[in-house]
């Protein structure tokens, strides 16, 4: 350890703050600041507790747990918090609690809790303030550009969501010619001119209501080869088999981080029952019902029991089906299993009936075509973030060390990089 790093407390270098309770009846959802949870972030509302970036530790619950909100935040009753004036030192302040294990000191064997007291004499020994800079500004560089990937992707999913809203939920290009807003050589937002002529021109009535002429009234089951449920077996963190697909894997974000997707041994046998391909469909039966994805790209992973396997019959499917999980209409009809009971009870066989308004194959093959150059780059910038992830997580427990040693300028840290 080098000689310049000096012993200090948690309770000395960064001492704990209080969340503030926030019940969600109170929030305001509309807002944009962020509420926080021990497990992260539970909500939003239009007031902040914290006048800067926050450094949240969870108190109860998700035990020890460490988040950084860049932007003023509400930090609830489960958690403690950090605050200070200097963003790069509070970053610092971030990393280093990261690497102390606090999720191991649980001083409440009933309900998970994080003690103050025993939390601040926890010793950790820090450098002088412009290698502090240094090591938050490697690693900071480093989840910035995590966070740049992430919101890119948020982008990109809501036009993918807009684009299939505006033709497949309100019929945007056939109301447009029907009223003449949309005329032959002529191109419109999001309709090209030599669409015109794939389109029809008329709504007619339907079973779920008008439709436009020529489309029809499918279910899933119509358009997927025979569902499957998923295999059963215990997650690893170690590789000892393919990866392991879960319900906590998909109902997140609207794409998979396979870094963070654990194992499972299975044998060959069930490997080839259970192996996922690209296109395939997957929807949750329980505990987070009703949520679905795409696998998107090739993988060496089964799935697991809790999810339904609908393998579209044709591959041109797969990206219609994919939004359409993903829609209000889907929502509506997964609340509905819901009616009457105390909770969402979904199976193979429901599922399948469930009914969509299908489109003629010209039509969806043209939006397939335009999703996916908006999901490529989603794959993309997820498959970049688990690289830098990775890379971040290397440094880290080095830098914080003092095993990886950098200088105070930040143009020499960026050599680390």
């Amino acid at each position: 350890m080098r000689n310049e790093w000096r012993s200090t407390t948690i309770g000395e270098f960064t001492p704990f703050v209080y969340g503030k309770g926030l019940p969600e009846r109170e929030r305001n959802s509309a807002g944009t600041v962020p509420v926080f949870g021990s497990n992260g972030v539970v909500g939003f509302h239009d007031a902040a507790l914290t006048n800067g970036p926050t450094i949240i530790i969870g108190r109860k619950g998700t035990v020890g747990a460490v988040h950084y909100s860049s932007v003023p935040c509400w930090p609830i009753d489960t958690t403690y918090f950090v605050t200070a004036i200097d963003p790069q030192l509070l970053r610092f302040k971030y990393y280093a609690l990261k690497t102390l294990g606090l999720e191991s000191m649980n001083e409440d064997s009933a309900v998970p809790g994080l003690n103050r007291k025993a939390a601040h004499a926890r010793a950790l020994r820090v450098p002088e303030e412009p290698v502090q800079r240094a090591i938050a500004h490697i690693l900071g560089t480093l989840d910035d550009k995590i966070e740049l990937n992430q919101r890119m992707n948020e982008t990109l999913e809501e036009m993918a969501r807009a684009l299939f809203k505006s033709w497949f939920v309100d019929f945007d290009p056939i109301r447009a010619k029907m009223e003449g807003r949309w005329r032959r050589g002529e191109s419109r937002p999001g309709m090209p001119a030599e669409l015109y002529d794939i389109f029809p021109d008329r709504l007619v009535p339907s079973e779920l209501g008008k439709i436009p002429a020529g489309w029809g009234v499918r279910t899933l089951g119509d358009l997927s080869h025979k569902p499957q449920y998923g295999y059963t077996a215990s997650a690893k963190n170690e590789t000892v088999g393919p990866k392991f697909l879960r319900i906590t894997d998909i109902n997140k974000k609207a794409w998979i981080e396979w870094g963070a997707v654990p194992y499972c041994e299975i044998t060959d046998k069930n490997f080839d029952k259970y192996r996922l391909y690209k296109d395939d469909v997957l929807i949750a039966r329980m505990a987070d019902p009703g949520h679905g994805v795409v696998i998107e790209e090739d993988q060496e992973a089964v799935f697991a029991s809790y999810l339904i396997r609908f393998r579209p019959k044709h591959e041109v499917y797969a990206r219609f089906l994919q939004y359409w999980l993903r829609s209000n209409g889907y929502w509506e009809l997964v609340r509905g299993r819901g009616l009457g009971t105390t909770r969402v009870s979904l199976n193979a066989k429901v599922l399948s009936e469930f009914p969509l308004v299908v489109p003629p194959r010209p039509i969806i093959l043209v939006f397939a075509k335009q999703i996916e150059g908006l999901r490529d780059r989603v794959v993309a910038n997820t498959s970049e973030m688990q690289i830098l992830a990775a890379q971040r997580d290397t440094l880290l427990p080095k830098l914080i060390s003092g095993e990886l040693r950098v200088g105070g300028e930040e143009r020499q840290a960026e050599a680390v990089v």
